[in-house]
């Protein structure tokens, strides 16, 4: 199959990060046509007129639409592409040169209809930036999940990096209205009806993740909350692993008040495991200030995804209601 590419951007009350980003499409290496999709999701900051300064050096298609989300947004967007492959990136993204040429080599020599990519911290980024990547990224925290190795079992994509054939997008309907976890939800659809994925490691992208720590803990709590409502839409792919933060945090409490009764033994193992994360991560960042925050930021994502997955799992488990009535937060309405 000939691909041609439609990459797809919703974009809300950033326009600046736009800029940034199309600045990165000016130098990819790729050298064939490929397609823009930029969907304005009800933002009151537009990007419009950012937008039209690259009109002569890019191929942009632009759309304004009510605020549905980000889901909802890409489906938007996807629906009125003219490519046959899309790529989905969120707005805080910047891409290196080589990336549409890395992806199309890749599919060219092992076609998937889905491909996640991983994100990297790039040169420019803030340390608070570098250390919420490393928490994000890293084979201690996550397990490699989000792309910074071979994952254990099969590869969940990431809409902040993905790939979607037209062909597949069709056939399950594209995103649903969770948010977040309309990631994994769509991942686990096109596995039930069939197709594979594929982590392309080498198609990262910068993933410039523009928040502070109070919006990093509201961010990793929903990311909590909406697991054990994954789990009970696709209980084939309930691992014992996503209970890991939540017993981290009990297991740290319980050892605190272990050390009040003279018992230290299990309070020295957080100590390690911290200590390995600090090492890890000024091994990998070469920086001792974002080793040092990195421990803050792994302290902080393990405490609001265990306490939204334990939330979410109990209430779940004691409502008769369905999921969008308990979290209506966690959903949006379908403005298309």
């Amino acid at each position: 199959m000939q691909l041609s590419f439609s990459f797809i951007i919703p974009v809300y009350n950033r326009p600046e990060e736009i800029k940034e980003l199309l600045q990165s499409f000016e130098k990819q290496t790729y050298k064939d046509s490929y397609e823009i999709v930029i969907i304005e999701d009800g933002s009151t900051d537009s990007s419009q007129e950012v937008i039209t300064e690259f009109n002569n050096s890019l191929d942009i298609t632009y759309f304004k639409k009510p605020n549905s989300g980000p889901g909802d947004s890409r489906n938007y967007g996807m629906q009125r592409a003219k490519g046959n492959y899309f790529i989905v990136l969120d707005s805080d993204c910047l891409l290196p040169p080589q990336y549409l040429e890395t992806v199309s080599k890749s599919l060219s020599s092992n076609f998937v209809h889905c491909y996640g990519g991983p994100d990297a911290a790039h040169s420019s980024f803030t340390l608070v930036q570098k250390a919420i990547n490393y928490a994000m990224t890293s084979v201690l925290t996550t397990g490699g999940i989000r792309g910074g190795k071979k994952a254990v079992g099969k590869f969940q994509p990431r809409s902040f990096n993905m790939g979607i054939s037209k062909t597949a997008f069709e056939e399950v309907g594209g995103y649903g209205s969770i948010h977040p976890g309309e990631d994994p939800d769509l991942t686990f659809r096109f596995w039930e009806k069939g197709y594979e994925t594929k982590l392309i490691s080498e198609a990262y992208v910068f993933h410039k993740r523009r928040i502070d720590w109070s919006k990093f803990y509201n961010q990793v709590k929903k990311f909590g909350m909406v697991r054990p409502i994954l789990n009970k839409w696709h209980p084939q792919t309930s691992k014992p692993t996503y209970w890991f933060p939540t017993l981290f945090c009990l297991g740290f409490i319980a050892a605190i008040l272990f050390v009040a009764v003279g018992i230290v033994q299990p309070l020295w193992l957080f100590i390690f495991y911290f200590l390995l994360i600090f090492c890890d991560s000024l091994l990998k960042n070469r920086n001792l200030a974002v080793a040092l925050l990195s421990l803050m930021a792994v302290s902080i994502q393990f405490l609001g995804y265990g306490y939204g997955f334990l939330k979410s799992t109990l209430l779940l488990a004691v409502s008769s209601k369905k999921p969008q009535e308990v979290f209506p937060n966690l959903f949006f309405k379908k403005n298309l």
